[in-house]
């Protein structure tokens, strides 16, 4: 029984990593799709949509789903210095 609790445990943990490196692949790719209409259409485009702030709040959930499954406070701080800087 102790052997599967640990078992669980350590799914658990895997778990909460792959939340978080999920939520850094998230918002990384939010950026990357930011940066290309730039590229593409200029900084003009991406100034008179509505994209930014989409993108903001996408951002936000992101934040807000890690912060449910990712127990490391310091990871979150992290995390939610670089995406709140871009």
């Amino acid at each position: 029984m102790s052997e599967h609790i640990e078992l669980l445990k350590e799914i658990k943990k895997i778990l909460s990593d792959l939340v978080y490196i999920n939520g850094i692949t998230a918002t990384e790719l939010i950026k990357i799709t930011e940066n290309t209409a730039v590229i593409r259409h200029g900084e003009e485009f991406l100034s008179k949509s509505s994209c930014i702030q989409e993108h903001n709040q996408l951002n936000k959930d992101v934040i807000e789903i890690v912060k449910k499954y990712v127990k490391k406070p310091e990871q979150i701080a992290d995390l939610e210095k670089h995406i709140l800087k871009h």
